[in-house]
């Protein structure tokens, strides 16, 4: 299994998107500062994810969230959840 995710920096704000087959061991890099393009904003919470069956899934629909069409239904994804749940936004 391979995952998409999106993360919001509990200190700026900003969102980061990225793709693993461990979401957990992953979340953990991002938070220990282990990633090198995020260290400076954690901490990280996982705002939203994504299962797929294969890397190639994962990566393209990765991709597609870093496009503009990708970023504005990143944006509505999030609105709905925060709608439904009041935890993202």
């Amino acid at each position: 299994m391979y995952f998409v995710y999106l993360l919001r920096s509990q200190k700026s704000g900003r969102l980061y998107t990225g793709y693993t087959a461990d979401l957990t061991q992953r979340l953990g890099q991002h938070n220990l500062g282990i990633t090198k393009s995020t260290r400076h904003e954690a901490p990280w919470q996982l705002v939203y994810s994504e299962e797929f069956d294969t890397r190639s899934e994962a990566v393209r629909r990765e991709r597609f969230f870093k496009s503009g069409r990708g970023r504005q239904e990143v944006r509505e994804l999030l609105l709905a959840k925060k709608d439904t749940t009041g935890l993202a936004g």
